[in-house]
């Protein structure tokens, strides 16, 4: 009997001894008496933002007039919808209880300048606001994060990948799509929307469903990204296979398309770059059947 008491006290104490060892605070943890914030400053503030990853790629946002520009690409519009993402990521965070505080914890979680998935910076006029760390992720859609000038580490909820340290990465997607349609003009055909309704370069009625085909190819048009250096020189002196002159309420522009290399590129003439688009897109627009959109079947 006494021996089945000794065993069943050893066997409580060890069970002791590991909820102590789980659950004991860290030291500077344990003499924490207020939270501090992760980012204590204002998201609406921010008018920079330089986002750094591991591998040292590098890019910057910077706001100007409103909207959000991505300088390096001779400040083509960024994605505001993910920009917003970012600040509401990161910065509005609820306030939570650090996860720790010491340098092994900073360590292990990948929160330091030596050892990182991403390195945020934000500016305000130039000064800088705060820089955060993130780390390694504890959970879907979960990451560790930590302000430079604090040890407290947190686990916030956002997702690294949605901090891109790529240029092409943060371009706003509809950058060229298209509202208001009044005419388009391509290669082999014309259509005009006038008194109400559509007609075709020769008097007819376009079939509805082609035309309904096009007019929705210019709204919901993405691009891809930007055609490299070497891409952009190859196709500033090649032959579109296809054009269009596009009149809108917003006025007129022309786009080019271009195939090559198994890769699909659009040129607008409101800017420079050329830009990737995707084999659907690309279909889309130049897959039209001009029969049927000049409405050659169709009796006026």
């Amino acid at each position: 009997m006494n021996r089945i008491v000794t065993a069943l006290l050893l066997v409580l104490l060890i069970q002791c001894g590991i909820t102590a060892v789980v659950f004991w605070p860290q030291p500077k943890l344990a003499q924490i008496t207020e939270v501090p914030a992760l980012a204590p400053f204002d998201s609406t503030a921010v008018d920079e933002i330089r986002i750094g990853d591991k591998y040292d790629n590098q890019t910057i946002l910077v706001k100007s007039g409103g909207r959000w520009l991505v300088p390096a690409m001779e400040n083509l519009p960024a994605n505001a919808a993910k920009v917003d993402a970012l600040l509401e990521g990161v910065i509005n965070q609820p306030a939570d209880w650090p996860i720790g505080v010491s340098a092994a914890a900073r360590q292990r979680f990948q929160v330091v300048d030596y050892h990182y998935q991403k390195h945020l910076s934000f500016s305000s006029d130039g000064s800088e606001l705060g820089s955060i760390f993130l780390g390694s992720s504890p959970g879907f859609r979960k990451v560790h994060a930590r302000n430079a000038s604090q040890d407290a580490i947190y686990g916030i909820t956002f997702n690294a990948f949605d901090a891109p340290a790529f240029n092409d990465a943060w371009l706003d997607p509809r950058l060229l799509q298209l509202r208001s349609l009044l005419r388009i003009d391509a290669d082999l055909y014309s259509v005009s929307f006038e008194d109400g309704t559509w007609q075709s370069g020769i008097g007819r009625t376009p079939d509805q469903q082609e035309l309904e085909s096009l007019v929705d190819a210019f709204r919901t048009l993405m691009i891809e990204g930007v055609a490299d250096q070497g891409m952009q020189r190859d196709l500033s002196v090649t032959e579109a296979d296809l054009g269009f002159t596009i009149e809108s309420l917003a006025g007129t522009v022309t786009f080019e398309l271009f195939s090559t290399e198994g890769q699909h590129f659009i040129h607008s003439s409101e800017f420079a770059q050329f830009f990737k688009i995707s084999t659907y897109d690309f279909e889309r627009l130049a897959g039209i059947d001009f029969r049927l959109i000049s409405g050659e079947d169709n009796v006026r």
